[in-house]
């Protein structure tokens, strides 16, 4: 507590917080720390609460680093203030105490296709406004990434169980484990009365290497390993993971500490490319995992991969060409392979329904406010923007709450 207080006493509060201006949903982030030094706790977490639902999961998950402490003014002369430990402090106490009110039901129905991050915005902002809501998730528990693609050691579950609770206050109503696309379909749901739905399935698609050996017994893909990492018991003592985003740092570090087994991650290119935080990175490094550079895999057996050497020349302009040494292929031993080279979107929903475009990723198409090709249809998130942070989840999804409640109003003439 001592050190969440000196931090909150170290912020210089800004007259123009620079803080605020680098984080994607814009928190009053001087006035919540004076708030807190006041001893506003309530206020401050309603504060938080309101602008961004996910308060509590992105003070410990965002990439503070590159948002608010990125962008703090005492990165010029001293270390910045790490608001985001004020902020989990502050909004896990009002997830845990507060008692929220229903609002009085506007007689609209919105329907909410997943649960993970921008569902779960999208819920807590519309039935604020009043809107009767549901949501829909082929998942027996609410999160979405944040339950089954995030280890607990860094976003403990319990807090997503709080998070339940809130919603319960508010009225809205969860249906586990439905498949919307084969069975039920998004004509089905305007059918029985639905005003606008909302799809907000994230990135659960693995992408493949497309080698020879990806369909092998010791082969699995890192987001699937990451929704239920206990399942897998034969991973060996030897696991390379190829890949270098925060999905493969997550995957590296369960099994550290899940297993005996020791890791390696293999990367085609250098260190000043690894797409994953670069605390991540280091975390995953000190846990014990080994980076591996420049390495091209081109195979998978049974007993590892097959990987050329990446190399690097310099063109006449000035530019640098990367290529592969196809002519030296070498073996890397390892009992398990792991493949952690992004995610795309599952083709459930619009395959089973007309008029809603996706683009050659086959990422959901919406304009800026998220309207897809479809009246009353709605997306934002993973499924539209690719693999982002939850907090730009949130950011997009607040958009899309305000459009949501314009389109309804207008069409009733409200």
């Amino acid at each position: 507590m001592s050190d969440i207080l000196l931090e909150a006493q170290r912020c210089l509060k800004c007259k123009r917080p620079l803080c605020k201006e680098g984080c994607p949903v814009r928190t009053e982030i001087p006035t919540i720390m004076q708030m807190f030094l006041d001893g506003k706790m309530d206020e401050a977490g309603e504060i938080l609460f309101n602008n961004n639902p996910l308060s509590a999961v992105c003070s410990l998950i965002c990439p503070h680093e590159k948002n608010c402490m990125g962008h703090c003014v005492l990165n010029r002369k001293d270390s910045p203030i790490k608001f985001y430990e004020v902020e989990n402090y502050i909004s896990t106490f009002y997830l845990e105490k507060a008692k929220l009110e229903a609002a009085p039901k506007n007689g609209h129905l919105v329907g909410i296709i997943g649960a993970g991050p921008a569902g779960l915005t999208l819920a807590v902002l519309l039935a604020k406004k009043g809107y009767s809501v549901t949501i829909i998730d082929s998942k027996d528990k609410i999160g979405g990434v944040l339950r089954y693609g995030i280890p607990e050691f860094r976003l403990p579950k319990a807090l997503l169980d709080q998070f339940l609770k809130r919603l319960n206050d508010l009225g809205i109503h969860f249906r586990p484990n439905t498949l919307i696309g084969p069975t039920i379909t998004i004509d089905d749901m305007f059918e029985d009365g639905y005003d606008a739905i909302f799809i907000g399935t994230g990135v659960w698609k693995p992408n493949r290497l497309r080698i020879p050996g990806e369909t092998l017994g010791n082969v699995h893909f890192a987001i699937d390993f990451l929704k239920n990492p206990d399942s897998y018991q034969n991973l060996g003592d030897q696991v390379l993971i190829i890949g270098a985003g925060n999905v493969a740092m997550d995957a590296a570090r369960t099994i550290l500490r899940k297993t005996s087994a020791k890791v390696d991650i293999i990367f085609f290119r250098g260190p000043e490319e690894v797409t994953a935080l670069k605390e991540e990175l280091q975390l995953a490094e000190v846990d014990g995992a080994k980076m591996r550079y420049y390495l091209n895999t081109v195979k998978i057996e049974a007993d590892g991969i097959v990987v050329e050497n990446v190399l690097k020349r310099t063109s006449e302009d000035g530019t640098i060409e990367y290529y592969n040494d196809s002519e030296h292929p070498y073996k890397i031993y390892g009992s398990s392979v792991i493949i952690a080279i992004g995610q795309g979107a599952q083709t459930n929903i619009v395959k089973n329904t007309k008029q809603i475009d996706t683009n050659q990723r086959g990422l959901i198409e919406t304009s800026e406010k998220g309207a897809t090709t479809r009246p009353g249809v709605y997306a934002a998130g993973d499924v539209v923007s690719g693999a982002k942070t939850v907090v730009e989840a949130v950011a997009a999804t607040k958009k899309v709450a305000e459009e949501i409640d314009e389109y309804i109003r207008q069409k009733y003439g409200e």
